[in-house]
């Protein structure tokens, strides 16, 4: 009784998470140049372990620990027992530039919340899986100088702020010994504001040039669909073996889009006021992994394929510099591995942490004059238990990744090469009879 009151009252608190945040979604959750088209930077999904594996998990399929990367896995559930996690970030972005022969920097820090997830049984061998989880940010201030023989030259501005955020709810069942399978439904929510300003600089005297100023607000809200399954062909006391495949529907976005163009005279008198659907979609998204576990060691690989420019085929755009910014398809592959020396060791404490490492490796979804933009992130962390044989566990987390090549590397000059790191922490509960965790049980005496 009291874990079905828990229950409702983190269900209550889910529910009024979406009007938080989008009270919230003109804050900068991300600070890269590359979040300036599109729906701007995505976010690593999974809770703090799988991120500080690299972000590998698809087969993941362990009791005391929460998959969201695949809703099959949601059947590991045990009978009366309850999983709740939640975790914060904060990212550090370092960007440097090298064009006619001057390098310019900027560096920036954000903090978000990453995650808020739970996992319950609904029966023998079903189980029900929840997260709310920011899907992708946008957050950049750019400037450029175009020259006009006309009149002279233009300096403008560009800015833009907001993010998307991910609603998942699935339910796993498996459906005979080592088999599961899995659905959930994805919702997508959010605001992404752009703006650019003109402010021209006219030395011909030119009547017709005058400053302006353009906005543009998407507005999503959309439900998609995920599929998943994973197979335990072995399991036994001193070894599993998982394998794991998903499948994402993505499909049209079509975001609400306000557009709007005022010149920079007393009145602000508007030049353009529209509203119309983007074009715009989220991709088919095809994964595989495997997931390899002893009681000192765990290894997960994952390959992960999107196709992004099938997708949004035709949908391209142009910046004032003169590139040509197209979508294109991204393999991604990560691995990650996961230590514990002596889970049982009562002398030690060292020796019951959890040390996780990984990378992961892929190109970025967007071309730029149809060059690709190579990403890789190397990760850490460490599973901290609140006690000795506890599932329960305060997990840190960090993370160093690097976005395009830039610098004075051939065919790089104008390109940003851009660095981050990332500082999370995470929290893990795990309330079950049988491993003596009563979070959520009234105590009969005082």
């Amino acid at each position: 009784m009291q874990v079905k009151k828990t229950l409702i009252s983190l269900l209550a608190v889910a529910a009024l998470l979406p009007s938080t945040a989008a009270a919230q979604s003109s804050s900068i959750n991300a600070f890269s140049p590359y979040s300036m088209y599109g729906i701007g930077e995505l976010n690593t999904p999974g809770t703090l372990p799988v991120r500080s594996m690299g972000g590998a998990g698809v087969a993941m399929r362990w009791p005391t620990s929460i998959n969201l990367l695949n809703p099959a896995s949601f059947s590991a559930m045990e009978r009366k027992s309850f999983l709740f996690d939640m975790g914060a970030e904060n990212q550090n972005y370092y960007n440097a530039q090298r064009r006619d022969g001057v390098t310019r920097k900027s560096a920036y820090n954000t903090f978000n919340f990453h995650e808020i997830a739970f996992q319950l049984p609904l029966g023998k061998g079903v189980g029900l899986g929840f997260g709310l989880t920011p899907f992708s940010s946008v957050g950049y201030r750019v400037k450029s100088t175009q020259i006009d023989g006309s009149y002279g030259w233009s300096d403008y501005t560009f800015q833009g702020e907001g993010d998307i955020t991910e609603v998942k709810a699935g339910i796993g069942w498996e459906i005979f010994r080592g088999f599961s399978i899995g659905a959930a439904a994805q919702y997508y929510w959010g605001e992404i504001d752009r703006t650019y300003i003109m402010t021209p600089t006219n030395i011909t005297d030119n009547d017709a040039i005058t400053a302006t100023t353009g906005t543009d607000l998407y507005g999503v809200s959309r439900f998609k669909a995920q599929f998943g399954v994973q197979w335990t062909p072995v399991f036994n006391a001193k070894r599993m073996f998982t394998v794991g495949a998903t499948y994402d529907l993505g499909g049209d976005l079509r975001p609400d889009v306000s557009h709007k163009v005022l010149l920079g005279d007393p009145a602000g008198t508007a030049v353009r006021d529209e509203s119309f659907r983007g074009a715009l979609s989220l991709p088919h998204q095809a994964a595989l992994g495997l997931y390899y576990r002893t009681p000192k060691v765990t290894l997960a690989l994952d390959y992960v394929y999107q196709n992004w420019r099938s997708a949004n085929e035709g949908t391209e755009y142009a910046t004032v510099g003169g590139y040509s910014v197209a979508y294109a398809n991204t393999s991604t592959v990560r691995f990650g591995v996961e230590y514990i020396p002596n889970y049982s060791d009562l002398r030690r404490v060292l020796n019951r942490w959890s040390y996780r490492a990984g990378f992961r490796y892929g190109d970025y979804n967007q071309t730029f004059n149809g060059r690709r933009i190579p990403q890789f992130a190397v990760t850490a962390g460490i599973g901290i238990p609140v006690r000795f044989l506890a599932a329960s566990a305060v997990d840190i987390g960090i993370e160093y990744g690097q976005r395009g090549r830039g610098g004075n590397m051939a065919g790089n000059a104008g390109f940003v090469k851009q660095r981050y790191f990332k500082v999370a922490l995470g929290f893990s509960i795990f309330a079950s009879s049988s491993s003596g965790e009563f979070w959520f049980v009234r105590p009969k005496y005082d």
